[in-house]
């Protein structure tokens, strides 16, 4: 019997993404980010939720999208990215789901590339397709280093 993942399906420049639920540590509304110099160009900047400084990066940059409006819909995904936790920029966050394995295909290999080795596969619900992410690859392993060198400068300022 197929086993069933828990999601959480987002929306960035009119497609649906999901990321498994055991990665996201919290939703938050959109809130002031502090700008810091020298960050890759992917990364917003840092929040401080809670006594904690969070990397921010924007996913519609580190995909490659058009750059879109901010607007009341508009949240950070606290996720876990080994070994940081980062907050994620999506345009909105639809909803908690269950999608059964077996209706989850892997990516065609027409679309899969060094950029899109971060797809997982991709879920087929009701009349729409669901892009699953691999958090873990949604940074290279250089993008990783800079999120850790900003962390180390953030922490000796």
């Amino acid at each position: 019997m197929p086993q069933e993942l828990q999601l959480v399906a987002f929306q960035l420049a009119q497609e649906v993404y999901g990321v498994d639920i055991a990665q996201v540590q919290e939703i938050i509304r959109m809130q002031p980010i502090t700008k810091v110099p020298g960050a890759p160009d992917f990364v917003e900047g840092v929040i401080n939720l809670r006594g904690r400084v969070i990397p921010v990066i924007d996913l519609r940059k580190r995909f490659r999208l058009p750059k879109g409006e901010e607007t009341k819909s508009t949240r950070i995904i606290v996720v876990d990215v080994p070994p940081h936790t980062v907050g994620m920029i999506v345009d909105s966050v639809d909803e908690v789901l269950r999608l059964s394995e077996d209706k989850i295909e892997p990516p065609s290999p027409l679309i899969a590339s060094i950029d899109t080795e971060y797809i997982k596969g991709v879920g087929k619900l009701e009349g729409k397709l669901l892009i699953l992410l691999d958090l873990a690859k949604v940074l290279t392993k250089e993008e990783k280093y800079a999120l850790e060198d900003l962390k180390g400068t953030l922490e000796k300022a």
